[in-house]
C-alpha cells in the first residue's frame, strides 16, 4: 500500500510539473512579454516604464531563471503579482475562491446524488418505457450547454415570474439555482458510466446466485451491486473536476455571481497574462489534487487494485 501511495503521489507532482512548464512554455510563445502585453494599451507608457516594470517583475531575466523562479515560486504558494492590482495572485484569488468552492462543492455533491438517483431509477423500474426514458435522460443532460440552462432558467424564474432576482442577492434561489444547473451537467457523464458499471455487475453469477436466494432487486443493488459499480464511476468524478471548474466559470458569468469565474474574464479583457497563468495552473492542481484523492480511495473500493499494482501471481487469476 505504502509503494502504492508514494507512486500516486509521484506521478501527481509530475503532472503539476508538466503543467506549470507548457503554462511557462505558452506565455512564452507570445510575441511580447506579460508586461509589453499589458502596457501595450497605455498609449502613455513610455519604454523607460516598460522596462523597470520587467526588472520589478523579473521578465528581463534569462528564462531559466525565470523558470527556476516561478518553480520555487508555485511550491511556497507565490504565483506571482498581477499587473493589473499589483497584489499577489494568490492574494486576488483567495479573495473570491470561497464563492467558487462553495458552488463547485454543492453542486459535485449535487451531481453523485442525482447520478446515484438516475441510476436506482432505471435499473430497479420494471417498466421498460420508464427505464428506457430514464437511460436517455444523461445523453439529453450532457448535451444542453451549461450557460444555456442557466439562460433559461434566468428567463423563467427572474422575468417571467419574478420570484428571483437577476442578480446575487444572498437569497435561497440566487444560490440554489446556479449549482442546480451546473449539478444537471456534471452528473450525466457520472450517471452514464455507473448505469454501465451497474449493467455489467447484474450479469456476475453472484447476482444470480443472490437472485436465486430470494434476495429483492433492490437489497441486490444497494447492499452489491452499486458497491461493486462504484470505482468506474468514481473514475470519472475524478474526471469531470475539470468540468466542474469551467462550468462553475461559465455559471458565474451568467449568474452574475463573484468567483473565479469574474476574476478570470476581467484578467483576460485586461490582458493580464500572471493573473490567466496563476489561474491556469490552480485549475491545472485542483484536477490533479482530486484525482489523486480519486486513485487513493480506489483500494478501499477495490482491494485487487494493491494486488495488481504488486504485480503478483494472484493478480493474473483475478
Amino acid at each position: 500500500m505504502g509503494g502504492y501511495i508514494a507512486k500516486r503521489i509521484g506521478q501527481a507532482l509530475l503532472v503539476i510539473l508538466l503543467a506549470y512548464t507548457a503554462v511557462f512554455l505558452a506565455v512564452q510563445a507570445l510575441p511580447n512579454d506579460p508586461v509589453t502585453i499589458f502596457l501595450s494599451a497605455d498609449s502613455s507608457a513610455d519604454p523607460a516604464t516598460i522596462a523597470q516594470m520587467k526588472a520589478y517583475y523579473g521578465y528581463d531575466q534569462p528564462l531559466i531563471i525565470q523558470y527556476l523562479n516561478q518553480l520555487g515560486g508555485l511550491f511556497t504558494g507565490d504565483l506571482g503579482y498581477s499587473l493589473s492590482s499589483g497584489s499577489a495572485v494568490s492574494t486576488r484569488i483567495g479573495e473570491v475562491i470561497g464563492s467558487t468552492l462553495i458552488l463547485a462543492g454543492s453542486a459535485f455533491a449535487l451531481a453523485i446524488v442525482l447520478a446515484v438517483l438516475l441510476t436506482a431509477a432505471a435499473s430497479l423500474s420494471r417498466n421498460n418505457t420508464v427505464r428506457k426514458a430514464l437511460l436517455n435522460l444523461p445523453p439529453l443532460m450532457i448535451s444542453i450547454p451549461v450557460f444555456w440552462l442557466g439562460l433559461v432558467l434566468l428567463q423563467i424564474l427572474a422575468v417571467q415570474l419574478g420570484v428571483m432576482s437577476l442578480f446575487p442577492d444572498g437569497s435561497l434561489l440566487a444560490l440554489a439555482v446556479p449549482i442546480i444547473v451546473l449539478a444537471i451537467h456534471l452528473s450525466a457523464p457520472i450517471a452514464q458510466v455507473l448505469i454501465k458499471s451497474v449493467q455489467e455487475v447484474n450479469r456476475q453469477p453472484f447476482v444470480d446466485v443472490l437472485r436465486a436466494k430470494g434476495a429483492s432487486e433492490s437489497w441486490i443493488f444497494y447492499r452489491h451491486t452499486l458497491k461493486n459499480a462504484a470505482p468506474s464511476a468514481l473514475s470519472i468524478a475524478g474526471i469531470t473536476v475539470g468540468t466542474l471548474l469551467a462550468g462553475s466559470v461559465i455559471t458565474e458569468t451568467v449568474f452574475a455571481r463573484a468567483g473565479l469565474g469574474q476574476l478570470v474574464l476581467q484578467a483576460v479583457t485586461v490582458q493580464d497574462i500572471p493573473l490567466v497563468q496563476g489561474l491556469v495552473l490552480l485549475t491545472a492542481a485542483a484536477f490533479t489534487v482530486v484525482n489523486l484523492l480519486v486513485d487513493l480511495i480506489h483500494p478501499k473500493l477495490d482491494p485487487r487494485i494493491i494486488t495488481a499494482h504488486a504485480g503478483s501471481p494472484r493478480a493474473l487469476v483475478v
